[in-house]
Formats: C-alpha cells, structure tokens, sequence
C-alpha cells in the first residue's frame, strides 16, 4: 500500500516541467483527490476537492485563511497546472457547469481566479466560498467613504451591495484584517458583481455574487485575493491604489487642475446650498465673516452668477440632472409643473425598458392629490445628447464655472430592454462616464468664455475619477441617513437617530477608506441631505471628521438659519476649510488609532508641492472625552484636533 504523502507543490518560480506520469501517479492518490496544492515564496493555496473551499497559508506569518463551503455544488472535474489549478464547479440549481480556473501571481502574496460558463444564469452565482473570520478581526468595506465592521458585532445588519453603482461598494474591493494581517478581494470584473456580508459561525464574514448578464453568464468573470502579514486597512486601501492605477482610474485634481485652472475653485471651498433670494446678499456677508472661498451650487440669473464670478474664490454651480422624466399625462393632471431639468422630451422613446418590456421607476413626486408618481427612467444610452442641446446654450448666457450632475454615480448600471437602444451594464457605466466626461472635458472648449466646467455627481463611484471633481454624498454613509434625507433636506434633526450616531458619525466604525485611495483625485463631500449643520447636536463631530480627512464641509441653510448660526457657520469655516485647502491635493498616506477605543486617531499626507523630509502633513483628532498627549508633548483635547508639519 502506497504511504499518504504530502500534496505536490509547484514553485511559480521553477522553469522545469513536471512530468505528465509523475501528475497521473500523485491524482491517483487518495490524498491528492481531496487536496490539490501549489504555492510560491509568499503563500500556499489548497483547494479541497470535496466541497471546493481554498485554504491559504501565508509563509511569512504561518497564519492559515480557511473557505466555509455556504453553497451547494460539487467539483466534478480538477487538475493542477504549472502556475495554478483548474476545476470545473457544478451548482444543481443553476444546471451550469462553471470553469475556474486559479493562478497564482509570480511570487507575490496574491491569486486570481477565473470564472466562465455558457448559457443562461438563472440568479446571481455564489461563488467562490467566503473565508471564515476570527475573533478580533474586522470587515474592510467600501461603502461610500468607508466602514468597519467588527465580525462578532451583532448589532450589524447582513446585506447585499453592488459593486455597480453608488449605494453599494464605492470601490470593488473588500478586506478582513486584525489591524495588521489580513487579506482583501479585488474585484476584477465588477459591472454585474456584487457582495454580500452574512454570518456563518455566528461572526461576518463577506463573499462574492456574480450577477446575471441580460440573463447570461456572459464574459469571464475575475477576482484577486491578496493576502497581507502587515498593514491593516491602509496595506489594504494601498494595494488597491495601485491596482486602480494601473487600471487607469487615477487621474489627480493636480493633472485636472492642469487642464481646468478652475479645479482650485474647489480645494479648501464650503459647499453652499441656499434658495433664498438675493444671493450676492448671502456671499457678501459671509465674505465679511471671513468664509472665503466658496462652492455656490444653486442656480442663479445670469447677472448673479458673473458677478459672484468676479469675486474671485467663488466656484458658481447649478444642479443638473439626466435621469427623471414624468409621463406627460401625469404632470397635466397630478403635478403642478415638471421639474425644469427634467428630459421630458425623452418620452416616451427614450426611456429604459426592463426586462419585461416595462418601463423602469426612478424618483417618486407627490402629486396635488397626495399620492406619489415614479418618474421614469432616461435611458444612460439617450443622456448624452440632452445634455449636448441643454448645456452649451445655457452657458452662452448663464457662464457657470462648475455643474453638479445628480444621480449619475449614485444610481446602479442598468441593463435596457428597449429595442431602439439595448444596454448592457457595462454599456450604462460607458455611457454615463460620456456623460461626465463631456461635462468635464468637452465644455472645456469653451474655456476662453466660460473657464471650464468643474464637474461633480452624487454619493461617488471610482469609475468616474478619471472625470470628475468631486462627490457630494461620499462623506454620507447611505444606511446610515437620516430617514427621507433626499426630500426635507432643510429641516434640522434635534434628536439623533440611533443609526446616526453609531454609523454615520461613529468613529469606532467609520474607514477613511475613500481618501486613502483617492483623495488627491477627487473631493469627498457630505449628502445635501446629510450636511455638517443638519443635526446641531452633531456639528461639531462632523467638523472633526472633515478636518480628519482634510475634507470641506457642505452647509444648507435659508435666512432663518443663517441669522440664528453665522458665527457657528463662520467657525466651522475656519476649522475646517485651511486645512482642507493645506492638504486639498496630497494623498492621503496613512490612517491609524492611537487608542484601543478607537477616539484619538490619525491621518497623514503628502503634499505634492513640497520636498524633503518636511511634506507630510499629520492630523490627530480626540472624539474621545479625555485629553491625549502626543509623544511631543502635546495636548489633544477633547472633540479637539492638532495639526503638525504646516
């Protein structure tokens, strides 16, 4: 009887062949039908042939990562390659076979895998198994700025999020980690993935669903594990930059500013929302009050708008939008008017069809009758050629220096139905990144007349980096809202909401995950639902998180407000807007807890402009209720912040 031995291992940096009789010999064992292994210098990966779950040894710390098989299917098919391993799954529901194949990356701590099939996908694969968490551990997800969730936490809700659109992951990418080791996921393929975090053995744990394309599987669908002995979530935040460099994403606000001098409007610049009359009234007093540079984003007359202009540090801005038309018959006898950016010119040959035949549901208006009429949907394929008619004529009178672009990275891909113009996902993110792009980039034409249009769109997705300049929303956790935060955005909140406080401003969950990967590409910025004085108890909390990660703050306001808070909204200016403007243009380099709580923490950055040992930037901010002392001495108070490297 042969001895049980121990699974073959194939260096990725070995260039000899193995012999195909010494492959057949080792797959006729007992051990190598449950075991197939390969590894290289960094890490070992065995995939277990009886329920295809991996387990991964990282050599450098000897920490063993295990699958949890939570889907059922078996393997019917598995050999080992030069580099990797290849396998066919079988998911009985599904009546799919679906081929993986896993390679492992040079001698790099890291491994893809690949996934193709044929034929119809009834519902989103799940696929591969998600790897169980221990205690101590955290989830890493980038949900709008970012989250951590603590896995024995059980006050967190499971849920799903698409990586295809701005309320769900801003990022493709996932991670677990201890604070130092961990591991994360890259989603290679992302326009019809999504992730779903769930429970197994009681403590989260997140794993991968490959959505359907229009019904198929479609292409090749890619992940990339990554497995870290050091680092946390800033190894992890780091090595996803340098993936998105690679993929062409990262685009800097100094490359931007290049080709549009106007991108400086923006650095260290108050979002202002105000519908208020006599607008020049408004900008004048706060000027007196020393709110100098400002993001002025209502639509106002052409006369307005050139005199804010000649006021030097004001960014004039209007709400647009290429999403919403209503059935004419609705507005002639439920509405009381169309919303004049509405498309209605769209209707109804250019709106998005489902499915099945359908016409899609966006936002709901209350009608005079007090019912609520969904507006539909505008096909992302028609968009663009609305924005071509409505936006170069209204510049020759109305000379704008910026455009918000509502919905666009907020709302999903969508797949259309239409006969006329059928759109895939990946075609709907195609044609909504043309639309910011000519936003961005095409009205830069007129630059000698206009200045340029700096661009920005709602809650965020790293797809549009490359043609944006900031995000209104990123900032806002998107469970975490007030309740209708989209509909009364001016009224204040005296009472907080428990998911509020614990989430939307909880700095024992919150992960500056956004800016460690792009804030020197775009400008993060709270929801205008959502705003630092929307709940006063709270102003002062969201100010430090500005400040932590160097980021402007939003006000909303009317006269009321404005008389009854000015020296607070001239406060809030002065804390946070400097320093937003000091490091407005560096990447963030790091981000640390200085105490076990979790309330003084860390954030440093490179600031482009300077050289040698003195261009870091590090902010420390208490939310804690002790004083701090840094190791220079000095003394963070509490609800304070301290600046050094300035």
């Amino acid at each position: 009887m042969l001895k049980k031995k121990e699974p073959l291992t194939v260096s990725t940096c070995e260039k000899t062949i193995i012999p195909f009789l010494v492959l057949s010999l080792c797959c006729c064992c007992k051990a190598e039908a449950e075991r197939l292994s390969i590894s290289n210098a960094a890490i070992s990966v065995a995939l277990h042939t009886d329920d295809a779950t991996l387990s991964v040894t990282d050599k450098r710390t000897e920490h063993i990562w295990r699958q949890k098989p939570l889907t059922n299917g078996r393997i019917i098919q598995s050999a080992r390659t030069r580099y990797g391993i290849e396998m066919t799954w079988h998911q009985p529901g599904l009546g799919m076979n679906i081929k993986t194949e896993l390679l492992l990356d040079g001698n790099l701590p890291e491994f893809t895998l690949t996934l193709s099939s044929e034929g119809r996908l009834k519902w989103s694969l799940r696929f591969p198994h998600p790897f169980v968490t221990e205690p101590g551990t955290y989830l890493v997800v980038p949900m709008n700025e970012g989250v951590s969730y603590p896995v024995e936490d059980e006050t967190i809700s499971t849920r799903r999020l698409i990586a295809y659109g701005g309320h769900g992951i801003c990022m493709p990418f996932w991670g677990v980690t201890d604070g130092q080791q961990g591991h994360m996921a890259i989603i290679e393929t992302p326009d019809d993935a999504s992730i779903r975090i769930q429970r197994t053995d009681g403590k989260l744990c997140i794993a991968p669903e490959w959505d359907p394309q229009k019904g198929l599987f479609g292409y090749t669908r890619r992940l990339r594990y990554v497995f870290f002995d050091k680092g946390g979530h800033v190894a992890i935040c780091k090595r996803y930059r340098s993936y998105a460099e690679k993929a062409g994403l990262l685009k800097t606000l100094q490359q931007k500013r290049e080709e549009n001098p106007n991108v400086d409007l923006l650095i260290g610049a108050v979002n202002v929302w105000c519908w208020e009359r006599d607008a020049l009234a408004f900008v004048r007093e706060m000027k007196s009050l020393g709110i100098e540079r400002i993001l002025w984003s209502h639509r106002e007359s052409p006369d307005v708008i050139k005199s804010m202009n000649e006021m030097g540090s004001v960014l004039t801005s209007r709400y647009d939008i290429y999403q919403d038309l209503m059935d004419p018959q609705v507005v002639e006898q439920k509405l009381r008017r169309a919303h004049p950016d509405w498309t209605q010119a769209g209707w109804p040959a250019d709106i998005m069809l489902d499915k099945n035949g359908d016409w899609r549901k966006g936002w709901r208006v209350k009608g005079t009758d007090g019912n609520m009429y969904p507006c539909g949907v505008l096909c992302d394929s028609q968009a663009l050629k609305y924005a071509r008619q409505r936006v170069p004529d209204e510049l020759e009178s109305h000379p704008y220096r910026c455009r918000f672009i509502d919905t666009t990275t907020a709302s999903p891909w969508r797949e259309c139905y239409h006969p006329d113009h059928p759109m895939t996902r990946s075609e709907s993110r195609y044609w909504k990144m043309e639309l910011l792009r000519f936003m961005s980039e095409d009205m830069k034409l007129a630059r000698q007349t206009y200045g340029g249009l700096v661009t920005g769109s709602e809650t965020g997705h790293d797809a549009a980096v490359p043609y944006v300049h900031y995000f209104e929303g990123m900032l806002s956790l998107g469970p975490y809202r007030v309740p209708e935060a989209g509909r009364n955005m001016i009224k204040a909140w005296d009472e907080v909401p428990e998911r509020v406080a614990k989430f939307q401003v909880g700095h024992k969950y919150r992960l500056p995950l956004w800016e460690l990967v792009y804030h020197d590409c775009v400008v993060a910025q709270w929801y205008w639902g959502d705003y630092n004085n929307k709940l006063p108890v709270l102003w002062d909390k969201r100010d430090l998180f500005n400040i932590l990660y160097g980021t402007p703050p939003m006000f909303m306001f009317n006269r009321q407000i404005w008389d009854n808070n000015k020296d607070r909204f001239a406060q809030s200016y002065d804390n946070v807007c400097p320093v937003a403007r000091t490091v407005g243009y560096a990447e963030m380099t790091d981000h640390s807890f200085l105490t076990p709580d979790r309330d003084v923490q860390q954030t440093a950055f490179s600031v482009p402009a300077r050289r040698g040992p003195s261009n870091g930037i590090t902010i420390t901010v208490n939310f804690g209720d002790n004083p701090y002392r840094l190791p220079d001495g000095k003394e963070v108070e509490p609800m304070g912040y301290h600046l050094t490297g300035r």
